[in-house]
């Protein structure tokens, strides 16, 4: 399958690479880095993207910004980096790249432990997450030519924790390599409208 991995120099997308790349040709993108790039907050790169690869078989999205902080702190402004970056970023591959996908081809979206188990500081987190959830079950009922759309729900993972870990006390993180099975699950298996928890 030829397949668009967004984010595949971070962490996640690094596993997720390491998972396919001897089974699948993969498109690595990221937003500085990659052989293409693309910022998911503006519909026109994301279009121009598209034209760059033309049709493919599976796109997934291992990317996406949040803002983490206080409640008491929190403004709309903050609340708008995830819901523009990480939810609508994602909400707008799909939109605009089921013009180039290919009859049977997936989506695989990537949410978080948080919608199911919220911490400290993380309300705009479990915001968004839940909302990519939903998204991925609405959509998966409506999607024609037999595309398919799923998103991975992974907790921490074991390599973040140097940055992530404070905000995570008392989860058990799961190596990148084991969360990026489930991805692999997204992309070569048949479900839809499924939500991958990785924790």
């Amino acid at each position: 399958m030829k397949i668009i991995l967004i984010g595949a120099s971070g962490t996640l997308g690094s596993a997720i690479d390491q998972q396919l790349q001897e089974r699948h040709e993969i498109l690595r993108v990221g937003h500085s880095r990659g052989e293409l790039q693309v910022d998911i907050t503006e519909p026109a790169s994301i279009r121009r993207l598209f034209e760059q690869t033309g049709a493919f078989d599976a796109l997934i999205s291992a990317t996406g910004k949040l803002h983490f902080g206080a409640l008491a702190e929190m403004t709309a402004e903050h609340y708008a980096i995830g819901l523009q970056d990480k939810l609508m970023g994602q909400v707008n591959l799909v939109l605009i790249g089921r013009e180039f996908a290919n009859d049977g081809a997936s989506f695989t979206l990537t949410s978080g432990v948080l919608s199911d188990d919220p911490i400290r500081y993380g309300s705009s987190a479990s915001m968004v997450n839940a909302a990519i959830d939903g998204f991925v079950r609405g959509a998966a009922i409506e999607l024609p030519r037999g595309l398919r759309i799923n998103s991975v729900s992974p907790t921490v993972v074991e390599e973040s924790l140097p940055s992530y870990g404070p905000y995570f006390r008392g989860f058990k993180p799961v190596a990148a390599a084991i969360a990026a099975l489930a991805f692999a699950k997204s992309v070569e298996g048949a479900q839809t409208g499924q939500v991958y928890r990785a924790f």
